[in-house]
């Protein structure tokens, strides 16, 4: 088919096609939500993504390529290469049971409210709906994981590989305001571990070497690598085995956020130099990077389309943020694939219970992510 980029009457169209199915969309989105799907379980991931497949087919009038990796299902809707690959990702952080206990009705007259619909489940519908609402052309892609809230260990390398094909992403993650995310920290993980030596804390604490002294110094030590946007925060921690003893082992989690990459190889220096400060001590650092950072020059020219398509639907002005938190989104970022990132849902309280969706906004989003995604599309 030929697809003409919606500008003009064409674009208020679009809008105008994609806001008579309002209704429609926001009880997908609600359908989608009570299907409760934390990371870890695997049945209920199952379960959500082969509702998405039956949507997804009824919508675009193809089934997706179904991925089984670690017994994890992916979805993909393959774009022609060179085409524009919607990202998304249907696992959330929410426990099952949580809907039952959820503070907000699921649907008022102007919000969505349930576990996952900010984060991230009314967005997966928006890019379905978006990517209808053009024919679903060759030329445009979805792809959804179910890893992506516990650092995508799975189908990173799916995602770096269909990004690579792709000539650019768009990621229909949520956005609190509106705003354009050009911009996200990168992301590494470190887990310091500290040994001592054991010895009786009231007979004779002098023959020991205290694990808790040294992780805490270690933890302040690590706490002063932060400077600026970039944050070095320890996290989780332990020592000791009984209240009597000398710790004799211990260990903390260190979440790092950093705006460029050349800020988080330093880091990654400076966490794996770490080397003891009480004597008989050791100390070791495992992990590192999880995420490179989506730096926004990258996204620039993306930006600015996406400001001509919202001109052109009457959006009115578009703005771009940098966040601390990550997506998908910076795998394809950082394999040099221009991304932008969320043209999903407009709401609130990510990962918070409350968190909502605003319904009048979803059709509004489908028709910016369409639309761009037309002034994308290779040439048929």
């Amino acid at each position: 088919m030929t697809l003409l980029v919606p500008t003009g009457g064409e674009a208020l169209a679009l809008l105008d096609r994609l806001t008579a199915r309002t209704e429609e969309m926001a009880q997908a989105a609600l359908d989608l939500c009570l299907v409760e799907s934390p990371s870890e379980d695997l049945a209920r991931l199952a379960e959500v993504a082969e509702h998405t497949a039956d949507l997804g087919t009824r919508l675009l009038g193809r089934p997706p390529e179904r991925i089984t990796r670690q017994g994890r299902p992916a979805l993909y809707w393959e774009p022609a290469p060179g085409g524009v690959l919607l990202l998304g990702h249907l696992d959330t952080v929410w426990p099952v049971g949580t809907l039952a206990r959820w503070p907000k009705p699921p649907r008022t007259g102007t919000e969505l409210s349930c576990p996952g619909v900010f984060d991230m489940k009314a967005g997966v519908v928006q890019g379905l709906y978006a990517m209808a609402a053009l024919g679903a052309p060759a030329g445009c892609g979805l792809l959804l994981t179910t890893d992506e809230e516990i650092g995508s260990p799975v189908f990173r390398p799916l995602i770096e590989e269909a990004g690579a094909r792709a000539g650019a992403v768009l990621v229909v993650e949520a956005s609190a305001d509106g705003a354009l995310k050009t911009g996200r920290k990168g992301v590494s993980w470190y887990l310091v571990r500290v040994l001592g030596q054991a010895a009786h804390a009231g007979l004779e604490p002098e023959k020991g070497v205290n694990a808790l002294l040294e992780l805490a110094a270690q933890a302040r030590t690590v706490a002063t690598f932060g400077s600026g946007e970039l944050t070095v925060t320890p996290t989780l921690a332990a020592a000791g085995t009984t209240s009597n003893t000398v710790p004799s082992a211990g260990w903390f989690q260190v979440d790092a956020r950093a705006p460029t990459r050349a800020e988080q190889d330093a880091l990654h220096v400076r966490m794996t130099a770490l080397t003891p400060v009480t004597p008989g001590a050791e100390v070791t650092v495992e992990g590192g990077p999880n995420r490179p950072p989506m730096e926004p020059a990258q996204a620039a020219s993306l930006l600015e389309l996406a400001r001509a398509t919202a001109s052109d639907l009457g959006l009115g002005g578009i703005r771009a943020v940098t966040v601390g938190g990550a997506s998908d989104g910076n795998f394809t970022a950082g394999i040099g694939i221009s991304t932008l990132d969320g043209l999903g849902a407009v709401g609130a309280h990510a990962h918070a219970e409350g968190e909502y969706a605003v319904i009048a906004e979803m059709p509004r989003r489908a028709a910016l992510t369409a639309g761009l995604a037309a002034r994308l599309l290779p040439p048929a």
